[in-house]
This record gives structure tokens, C-alpha cells and sequence, in this order.
């Protein structure tokens, strides 16, 4: 039997598992998805949300890409984004990294990847923006361990910069935002940093949109020099 008929054979027993507990589960799930949360975490397949977290399916909305980044120029990510602060109302976003992420560790090499060297550049900047921080750490696992860390409180930070969420914020509505980090050796999950409004500490003024300005207000209105 081929790797993938298995899945389909698990698919089935998983089914009729579900239909045993509840003969509606199926029916009450297709009807509709009111998820608390939106997990933005690593395509690891050590790291499966639903199962580090200890939801069931409609319980958190699901995003993932390689090292858990948040990019403002990831449709992707932004529509997931979108759709889960303004159509679902989440109350919590939670961007979840992992130690022994490999595309944490790639970026710490002067090693060419190919086609990803692109989105681990996003990494490498932040290993820039905290290079004092983490060359100060002599041990090469504890700084591995340190860069995804500080890694998932830029990515929080970057999503608190979106206005996205800040007009959310600005309507007094959630969601607020939590950067984990699970260890695989212990299934564990650790919080690192937590915002909750754009008046937090955490961003930088610049970051902070205003509004309360009519949003008639264009870029073409800004004097720029030609």
C-alpha cells in the first residue's frame, strides 16, 4: 500500500470516529466557523496547531509559512490577516515559532539556498536589528535558541503594525496579539511577548497610524519632491 492511500484509509476511520461521537458533527461543522483564534505559526510538520494547542476543527484559523514570518508584502498573509480580524472578529492572533526551526537556522549560515534565500533575508535582518543581543551569546544554541525568540517579537510587531489590525484597535475591538515559542523537546509552549493596543510600548510612534484623519487623505496630497 502506497505512503499516501494510507491517509486516505486514516481520513475514513477518522470520520466514522467523529460520526459515532456525534452523528451532527459533520453537519454542525460544514454550517459555518466562528474560531477564537488565528495561529500564524512555521510549516514544520512537527508543529501541527490543532494538536500543539489542543483545538478542534473551528476552533483556530490557520496560517503557515517557513520561520513564521509576517511579510507586509505577503498577500497571502495579509488576506489570511484580513479575513480573520475583519470578517471572522478573532480575539487573539498568536505567532507561534518553535526552537529547531530550520529556516531560523539557514539564516544564520552564509549559505546559498536558492529561490529561499529571499525570505530568509527577513531573518537575517532581524538577526541584524539584535546583533549586539545575540553575538554577546558565546553558546551557538543558546543564540540559535535566542534568534527564534526575538524572531516571533518582530513578527508580532509586524503584525501589530498592519492597519489591519490598528483599525480594529481604533473601533475598540480585539484582536490582541501573542508571540509563543514551543519547545519539541518538551511540547511545550512559551510566551514571549504579548500587545494588545497600539498604545503599547512595544512599536515605535512612527508605526502608529492616525485614524482619526479622513482617510480621504491620499499620497498625492503628500508634497514630494520630483
Amino acid at each position: 500500500m502506497e505512503s499516501y492511500q494510507k491517509l486516505l484509509l486514516a481520513n475514513k476511520a477518522w470520520a466514522s470516529e467523529k460520526l459515532q461521537l456525534d452523528p451532527s458533527y459533520f453537519q454542525n461543522l460544514a454550517a459555518d466557523q466562528k474560531p477564537e483564534f488565528l495561529w500564524i505559526g512555521c510549516s514544520d510538520s512537527r508543529v501541527p496547531a490543532d494538536q500543539v494547542s489542543g483545538t478542534q476543527p473551528g476552533e483556530i484559523f490557520v496560517h503557515r509559512n517557513v520561520a513564521n514570518l509576517v511579510i507586509h508584502t505577503d498577500m497571502s498573509m495579509l488576506s489570511v490577516l484580513q479575513y480573520a480580524v475583519e470578517v471572522l472578529k478573532v480575539k487573539h492572533i498568536l505567532v507561534v515559532g518553535h526552537y529547531q526551526c530550520g529556516g531560523v537556522k539557514a539564516s544564520m549560515t552564509n549559505n546559498d539556498y536558492g529561490l529561499i534565500n529571499n525570505w530568509l533575508r527577513n531573518i537575517k535582518d532581524v538577526y541584524t536589528k539584535h546583533h549586539q543581543e545575540l553575538q554577546s551569546i558565546e553558546d551557538d544554541q543558546e543564540r540559535f535558541d535566542r534568534l527564534v525568540e526575538v524572531n516571533v517579537i518582530e513578527q508580532v510587531k509586524n503584525v501589530a503594525k498592519t492597519t489591519i489590525v490598528q483599525n480594529a484597535w481604533n473601533s475598540g475591538e480585539y484582536p490582541m496579539i501573542h508571540g509563543w515559542v514551543v519547545d519539541l523537546k518538551t511540547g511545550l509552549i512559551k510566551p514571549i511577548i504579548e500587545i494588545e493596543s497600539k498604545d503599547s510600548d512595544a512599536l515605535e510612534e512612527v508605526y502608529n497610524f492616525d485614524f482619526n484623519k479622513k482617510k480621504s487623505k491620499k499620497l498625492e496630497d503628500v508634497n514630494v519632491e520630483h
